[in-house]
């Protein structure tokens, strides 16, 4: 491992679906050097991203992006027409982390890394920040819940509350990272600089008919532009002040639903070979 004072830094992860494998090359690459940060909250693809770290299994969550074999897709055009839901939960939080990619439950469950999983409460509209390492179904019942993006999945139940997608309330967590008192924050990003989120306008009275038994899920929903937009201005003049350090794409994104493995690929290793480039410098960062 490299030698420096990791206490009191995080790892802060985006979603972002698809996009999540730029987020794998980047962590896969601190694997590699062996850099473990002691708290990591990942939202969406985030979170997912954030378990395969602590678990310290470099290259999962890239080959559960990047599925080459058809049989064990997670986006088929017949799965969405027959379940209407864009990516199958049951192959993605089931199958693929109990058999075709096992996920490391002991590794996880030991270690003394601090992980958060964001999730929106349906109930309260809010953002919550959970764990479990304990209940293997538990734990990736809010990895499935934080990545269950509204109207393109169901809500998940934990503990008898549904959630939905944790991007909903907390799109970038920083804020909970600097309220549990890290210092030093890396942020992966999955947009590029200067990206900004559209607010819903034509697609209003779906959310409202969808979600009528949730008004605060509905508000959240609405408030979510604003919310991420505030965050990134705020995340944009931290960086300028060398308070965090930033990582993001610089080339063009692939789509939250891409299916072509060699984007994918091009995309993950965009990600890997950024935060190689930018090693030296995170170093710098960690140890002012």
């Amino acid at each position: 491992m490299t030698d420096v004072d990791v206490h009191g830094t995080a790892l802060v992860l985006e979603g972002g679906a698809t996009r999540g494998v730029f987020t794998a090359g980047v962590l896969d690459y601190l694997m590699e050097k062996g850099l473990y940060l002691p708290y990591v909250v990942g939202v969406s693809a985030g979170a997912c991203n954030a378990v395969d770290y602590v678990a310290r299994q470099p290259g999962r969550t890239r080959d559960c992006i990047i599925q080459k074999e058809k049989e064990y897709s997670y986006i088929s055009l017949k799965h969405t027409l027959k379940t209407r839901n864009l990516f199958d939960m049951d192959m993605l939080f089931d199958r693929y982390p109990n058999e075709i990619l096992p996920f490391d439950y002991e590794t996880y469950f030991h270690s003394p890394l601090r992980c958060e999983m964001v999730v929106t409460n349906c109930l309260t509209g809010r953002a919550e920040y959970l764990d479990d390492r304990t209940n293997r179904k538990r734990m990736m019942d809010i990895c499935r819940a934080s990545s269950s993006v509204p109207m393109a999945s169901p809500m998940v139940l934990v503990d008898g509350i549904p959630y939905l997608d944790g991007g909903v309330a907390d799109s970038i967590p920083i804020i909970r990272s600097l309220k549990l008192g890290n210092k030093k924050n890396v942020i992966v990003l999955t947009r590029q600089a200067g990206y900004r989120k559209k607010p819903v306008r034509r697609s209003r009275p779906l959310y409202i008919a969808a979600y009528r038994d949730y008004p605060n899920l509905i508000k959240a929903i609405f408030r979510r532009a604003y919310m991420y937009n505030k965050t990134i201005s705020y995340i944009e003049k931290w960086e300028a002040q060398g308070k965090v350090f930033v990582i993001r794409p610089r080339q063009k994104t692939v789509s939250r639903t891409e299916r072509d493995c060699q984007a994918l690929t091009d995309f993950y290793q965009h990600g890997y070979d950024l935060m190689e480039e930018n090693y030296e410098k995170l170093l710098e960062y960690l140890e002012k």
